[in-house]
């Protein structure tokens, strides 16, 4: 059993009412056994404006927020869903207020957790924050290209500590993460860009944490140090797919936890796409380069981070930018397609559009140099 819990140190923020009469504010903290002993710690507070948010950690792995949707104190019953991960916690309080018994759950799997109110003597300490890099260390000190001939669809890039790594990338992938481009943008150039595939892992010059728009500009400079290469831009109106707040407003969970974090958009299946500390524009950036088959823009005006977690449906004209065949949806689908799930489930609209924008013509371009 594989428990997403491994993928980062959560940070919930959610938020119901609560009878006033039942206090459950503090530290709670508890050890989940899924296949590795995770120490667990949920901090309670009171939510502005009233009722209740939490905070859950799992604090033998990375800080990462994770999405929430509701934290809910029913008669002795303490309930709180982690959506992001397709999970949640549901315990008993005790009498006396001093433990919660119960269960993690999980895509049908679930597990016992218990859960202890802490004090200053017992209490875990909480993970750091990582700390962010300077621009002025966001340089690759050392760079390595290496050919990956699996042959394998899907393809990822990544943050590991302060290591930038990609896997199974084309050089295509490559400009359009450092450029933010949809293939579409990308004129000219042979046909390797597409076909070859690499792995790099990037070592910058400076110690923390590189941001979405650093990691951008190391790629950048990759491409120019070791695959020369020059272009120049062009505008031209394409067909593009925007995102606009739907009627209502949005449906996302708020995440003020760590403005200058990288955003954790990592795909879980096919139509299954959790997001946390991430902008409209980040998601935007994740659709158009591995799931639509055009530029996508964000027109939101919305400028916060979000946590959500967003399951549609795809159909056969999606998921084309991971090398993904995919069948037609069948008649008896779980899930809403991807347009309906945007509504219903972020409270934003995609609609089909043409706008002017611009796109980048190659002029020269080489296979990498050598390591």
């Amino acid at each position: 059993m594989k428990w997403m819990l491994r993928c980062a140190v959560v940070l919930v923020t959610v938020y119901a009412s609560v009878q006033a009469q039942a206090p459950i504010t503090g530290n709670w903290q508890g050890t989940l056994s899924a296949g590795q002993q995770l120490r667990i710690v949920v901090v309670i507070a009171n939510a502005d404006g009233g009722g209740l948010r939490a905070t859950f950690y799992s604090i033998d792995q990375t800080p990462q927020g994770m999405p929430g949707s509701a934290v809910a104190l029913q008669g002795n019953t303490f309930r709180l869903s982690l959506p992001a991960v397709n999970g949640a916690f549901e315990g008993t309080l005790n009498a006396d207020r001093t433990s919660i018994a119960g269960t993690f759950t999980q895509a049908g799997n679930s597990l016992p957790l218990s859960l202890s109110r802490t004090t200053p003597e017992t209490a875990w300490a909480l993970p750091e924050p990582p700390k962010p890099m300077t621009d002025a260390g966001a340089v690759f000190e050392v760079a390595t290209i290496k050919p990956n001939p699996s042959g394998q669809p899907g393809k990822l890039l990544t943050v590991k500590g302060r290591q930038v790594l990609t896997i199974n990338t084309s050089v295509n992938d490559l400009l359009n993460f450092a450029y933010n481009l949809h293939p579409r943008q990308i004129i000219g150039g042979p046909s390797w860009l597409e076909s070859d595939k690499y792995d790099v892992t990037g070592q910058p010059v400076g110690q923390g944490q590189p941001t979405l728009p650093q990691m951008r500009n190391m790629i950048r400079q990759l491409m120019t140090d070791r695959f020369k290469l020059t272009f120049h831009r062009e505008p031209r109106e394409l067909s593009v797919y925007a995102i606009t707040v739907a009627t209502g407003g949005p449906k996302m969970t708020k995440n003020d936890s760590n403005p200058n974090g990288l955003p954790g958009l990592l795909f879980r299946g096919l139509g299954v796409l959790p997001g946390t500390n991430a902008t409209v524009a980040d998601l935007a950036g994740v659709l158009q380069g591995a799931v639509l088959d055009r530029p996508v823009v964000d027109k939101t005006g919305l400028s916060g981070r979000y946590d959500f977690l967003l399951q549609w449906t795809p159909d056969e004209t999606q998921f084309a930018g991971l090398g993904v065949r995919v069948p037609p949806p069948p008649a008896d689908a779980t899930h809403p397609g991807l347009f309906t799930a945007f509504q219903e489930q972020l409270g934003l609209k995609i609609e089909s559009t043409k706008e002017p924008v611009d796109v980048l013509v190659i002029d020269r371009i080489d296979r990498p140099s050598e390591n």
